[in-house]
């Protein structure tokens, strides 16, 4: 009987704090007393909290080793690069390469707007190479070093790009993982995509997981940029906006 009270006690307590606000739980609940501190750290709790809050792991037939910390990485889960879409200059953007006519911003033409049709404007380069980039701190950006090193959750990567139709042009991007001196750890740079003159000037989207990669992470560089083919003074080279930069809540099915 007293088995059966405790269970229905420790019930109705989960079904109360279920609704309290995560950082409270952590923060306050779980100090109040052994029974609420086993309730708070349990993994039944915050997979309901995930549940109730729309939380989903990307396979369902999959389960979360934590489900708390899978409750805070999805909370967290943001864009960590800051004006991807040009709507505040070159703000936040360290300009590498200012080639030719340098950098430039344009409107989006809506005849060739992105699926994304809120992105309203694009970096454009010029006829000598021009890159940008720019460098995020993960630990700034909430992320511990035990998240960083033990959990390692996958980190992806977003760009768009697109040629004018009239104009050959070349699109390049090299992301490095970095450590707290800045060596890099692991990088992705492709070959650069070349575009001919009078081509379909249609966006593309590039995108790149780092996955099981070593300790030490603490820093992304993303640079990207291009430049036209053919020499033509103004802004005929490649367009880039909306890039992305995301710390998953977990990490993609190995293979």
């Amino acid at each position: 009987m007293q088995s059966r009270f405790s269970e229905v006690s420790v019930f109705l307590l989960e079904e109360i704090l279920v609704q309290v606000p995560a950082s409270d739980l952590v923060h306050r609940c779980r100090l109040v007393s052994s029974l609420w501190r086993d309730v708070v750290d349990s993994a039944s709790l915050w997979k309901r909290k995930c549940k109730r809050e729309g939380l989903r792991p990307r396979d369902p037939a999959s389960s979360p080793a934590d489900w708390r910390l899978f409750y805070f990485l999805s909370q967290w889960r943001r864009n960590l690069l800051s004006n991807p879409r040009a709507e505040e200059g070159f703000n936040n953007w360290t300009l590498c390469s200012n080639g030719g006519d340098n950098w430039k911003i344009e409107p989006i033409n809506p005849e060739h707007a992105l699926p994304d049709e809120t992105v309203q404007k694009y970096f454009v380069t010029s006829y000598s190479l021009c890159m940008k980039s720019q460098i995020i701190d993960l630990q700034k950006e909430g992320y511990s070093v035990r998240v960083l090193d033990e959990i390692r959750p996958d980190i992806v990567c977003s760009d768009w790009y697109a040629p004018r139709r009239d104009c050959g042009s070349k699109y390049e991007v090299c992301i490095q993982l970095l450590s707290a001196k800045h060596i890099v750890i692991q990088h992705f740079e492709p070959e650069p995509v070349i575009f001919p003159q009078w081509n379909d000037m249609e966006w593309k989207q590039m995108t790149h997981v780092f996955s099981g990669y070593g300790r030490g992470v603490r820093f992304v560089k993303f640079s990207h940029g291009g430049s036209d083919t053919q020499f033509w003074a103004g802004w005929y080279g490649i367009r880039v906006t909306n890039s992305s930069v995301v710390v998953e809540a977990e990490r993609r099915a190995r293979q």
